[in-house]
């Protein structure tokens, strides 16, 4: 099996290096001469630090190094069995890679984007052979994080999918299907926890602090929503969140805030820039919470009622089975259990409650309760494991 990574960025440097490791020849592509270096070092020194902690033998090491190959040629990739992109979420920028690309593969060769939210219909348009494209959107760190979500287009074959799923299971990887819609499972379902926290903090009921800490006091989640979006970069979440909500016709429940969008514009952007919701310089302290309970439990319940929603919206409209949409938030970002799982333990009835208080409250339809829920609720319908 031959294996061409376009991009030499972290996300492709870590694709490649899972290729390697199981044993398959792969191509690293990029233009950037000086990117394609740091990418063979980031993976080296990877490497090194597993061979240190005896994770893996130095002979392990080698062998993954010796699959790998760095190319900045397009037609470098002429033997490949599958190229997986890991570039820029530019549509445009992406459409026409693809263009040049299928001149430059065999006929039976599989292209993917590795994208987490643009359409993969929209991708494919570029291609003179659509039924060999698909999307495969693997998680941040590639290397450590399981969950792969495999997206067909419109025109994709099932064989493909079929073959492709085969391919990244042998990689030890859980892999999950999705339909071609905005976010796909994890981009999609997770948006409500960032805005919902937003929208709590923008109304002064709690600080970021607060909500982070209840969270994960009550709701078991490994990080806050502030912490997490700090740590994954208020640039790029914003972004998805924007993107997600374009593409769904501008959906209220997917409605970007102001508070992001300005430490966006402020460069802002988290960990990374040393400032985010918290700030991250040298001597800075973290603000305390207000460990309250009762205000707590409250906090918990409504971003738990907008995610569970969310899900049971996405199961509702045949995105995912039940099965793959909790497996996502579980692998993908670590929540401690599926959201359908979470609805049926927190009483569909307590969800409903707490949306249709919402939404009678605001008067808004992003706290319009999903007709499913209302059936769920009435034990008229259940969820099919």
């Amino acid at each position: 099996m031959v294996v061409g990574i376009i991009g030499s960025g972290a996300m492709g440097a870590g694709i490649a290096q899972v290729s390697a490791q199981n044993g398959c020849r792969t191509l690293v592509y990029d233009t950037d001469g000086t990117q394609l270096e740091k990418a063979r070092m980031l993976i080296s020194n990877g490497l090194a630090k597993s061979v240190d902690k005896k994770k893996i033998s130095s002979d392990f090491r080698e062998l993954t190094l010796s699959n790998l190959e760095f190319v900045n040629e397009l037609h470098s990739l002429s033997d490949c069995d599958l190229v997986l992109e890991a570039i820029v979420e530019v549509k445009e920028i992406k459409k026409e890679l693809f263009s040049r690309l299928a001149k430059s593969v065999k006929p039976d060769c599989v292209i993917a984007t590795n994208t987490s939210s643009l359409s993969v219909a929209s991708l494919a348009s570029s291609l003179a052979h659509p039924n060999r494209f698909l999307g495969i959107h693997f998680f941040n760190p590639a290397t450590l994080m399981p969950l792969v979500e495999i997206i067909p287009g419109l025109s994709t074959d099932s064989s493909v999918v079929k073959n492709c799923q085969n391919l990244l299971t042998s990689w030890g990887k859980t892999v999950v299907l999705a339909k071609d819609t905005p976010g796909f499972i994890v981009n999609r379902l997770a948006r409500s926890y960032y805005s919902e926290s937003i929208r709590i903090a923008e109304e002064q009921i709690a600080d970021f602090a607060t909500i982070d800490w209840a969270l994960k006091t009550f709701g078991g989640f490994r990080m806050g929503p502030f912490e997490l979006m700090d740590f994954i970069g208020n640039d790029v979440n914003y972004r998805v969140t924007e993107s997600v909500w374009s593409q769904f016709f501008y959906e209220p429940r997917f409605k970007p805030s102001l508070t992001q969008q300005r430490l966006f514009e402020s460069g802002f952007l988290g960990l990374k820039t040393g400032r985010g919701y918290y700030s991250y310089e040298e001597g800075a302290s973290k603000p305390k919470a207000v460990e309250d309970p009762v205000l707590g439990q409250a906090i918990v319940e409504r971003v738990l009622a907008m995610l569970i929603n969310e899900a049971v919206d996405s199961y509702y409209l045949g995105i995912a089975s039940a099965k793959d949409l909790d497996l996502a938030m579980e692998k993908g970002v670590n929540y401690p259990k599926g959201l359908l799982k979470w609805g049926e333990e927190m009483g569909w009835n307590k969800v409903l409650k707490v949306l249709q208080n919402l939404f009678d409250w605001y008067g808004e339809d992003r706290y319009r309760p999903c007709v499913l829920l209302k059936s769920l609720a009435e034990e008229t319908k259940k969820i099919d494991w």
